[in-house]
């Protein structure tokens, strides 16, 4: 819930002190309660409403001074669109899993693999010096 207010600009805004209460509005029902009348009194003799609050206030049907700027409803942008899964590109299947081999070409594999390994030198670890 917010309250919508009237207040001196000489005072800060955490200082509690208002000119008067207009109403007030609760975003979760986006129900605004307001006195129209006393909303168009203050807009006309120098009040300066918030962007959200004029937004409000002309959506309820109080009439605004010319100098009073609404702001249109910004259009929402995704930032890094590229990095999304919905955006990607359609990535390629993974490879099928390997066919089975016949078993001729199973022998000959299990016969070379032990003999790299034995032609593969193996250095002796030397002895660490004591200093």
């Amino acid at each position: 819930m917010f309250r919508v207010v009237v207040q001196d600009s000489r005072q800060t805004p955490t200082s509690g002190k208002v000119v008067t209460l207009l109403g007030n509005y609760d975003p979760h029902a986006k129900t605004l309660t307001i006195d129209k009348e006393k909303a168009a009194f203050y807009a006309e003799h120098g009040a300066q409403p918030s962007p959200r609050v004029a937004r409000l206030l002309k959506e309820n049907g109080v009439k605004l001074p010319d100098w009073v700027v609404v702001e249109t409803k910004k259009q929402g942008g995704v930032r890094n669109a590229d990095k999304r899964r919905s955006t990607r590109p359609a990535e390629p299947e993974a490879p099928a899993a390997p066919e089975a081999k016949p078993e001729t070409e199973a022998a000959a594999e299990e016969v070379t693999a032990p003999e790299a390994a034995e032609t593969t030198p193996v250095e002796p670890e030397a002895p660490a010096e004591e200093a």
